[in-house]
């Protein structure tokens, strides 16, 4: 009874069913001052699913871990072109 009690919590809670991780590395235009990262870094950060965000100035990328059952590809990037800064994901 313990067990089925358990598993109806964790059903309840959304933890049962883990989404996949995903690390992400986007291709960040626009990007030519000092506080332009901190700028992309912000808009990334506002994206439901997102759970970390690298940004490399010198390489013009954003690294961001997410969530897939919340967040997409279409989601990172149009947050980084709202900001001014078109992205596309690295391949």
């Amino acid at each position: 009874m313990r067990l089925l009690t358990f598993v109806a919590a964790l059903l309840l809670s959304g933890s049962a069913i883990a989404a996949t991780p995903e690390v992400l590395t986007l291709n960040v235009q626009n990007m030519t001052c000092a506080t332009c990262p901190i700028t992309v870094k912000k808009a990334l950060q506002q994206v439901a699913g997102v759970r970390d965000v690298k940004i490399d100035f010198e390489h013009k990328t954003a690294t961001v871990h997410i969530d897939t059952a919340k967040a997409t590809v279409a989601m990172l990037t149009k947050a980084t072109t709202d900001a001014g800064f078109p992205s596309t994901v690295r391949k």
